[in-house]
């Protein structure tokens, strides 16, 4: 799934990131909070970073993810890709579920990091651009659970 949040004027940076929505056995969801020099200072964040030159999604996922949050990605799937226009930047996130992984993940870069709920992302400050990805979590969720209810009957 493909959301466009604004269209982009050409003088804009643009930039692609790649982000992870790790989620643990208890179905919770890995958030790290922004430091106050970032864009978008103070903000949460799902962990990831930008896409350099010559790397594929995945790899620059599973480079950003062992930098930020010292995890090896063994498996991750598209998520969705969000076209995002702040005032200063254009941002592409390529979103993918981290559906495999080793080690615990930490902020190693002295951010504020933990797991939760995935009813309650919404809870926290997260950049505008983030709000697809919470609504599609939550929605997920809510449909796993009216499954599960369903299937119980």
């Amino acid at each position: 799934m493909k959301t466009s949040t604004n269209t982009t004027p050409a003088a804009i940076a643009k930039v692609l990131v790649a982000v992870g929505v790790i989620e643990n056995s208890q179905g919770q969801i890995f958030i790290c909070r922004r430091s106050a020099h970032q864009h978008q200072a103070n903000k949460w964040e799902f962990p990831g970073g930008k896409v350099e030159s010559g790397e594929t999604i995945p790899q620059a996922l599973a480079r950003e993810l062992a930098e930020e949050v010292g995890i090896t990605v063994l498996a991750c799937e598209p998520l969705m890709q969000i076209e995002h226009d702040y005032a200063d930047k254009h941002v592409s996130l390529a979103i993918r579920k981290v559906i495999a992984f080793s080690g615990e993940p930490s902020g190693l870069e002295g951010q504020v990091s933990r797991w939760v709920a995935v009813s309650e992302l919404s809870h926290y400050d997260f950049p505008k651009a983030n709000g697809p990805i919470i609504a599609k979590l939550q929605q997920a969720a809510l449909d796993e659970s009216s499954s599960d209810t369903l299937d119980g009957l």
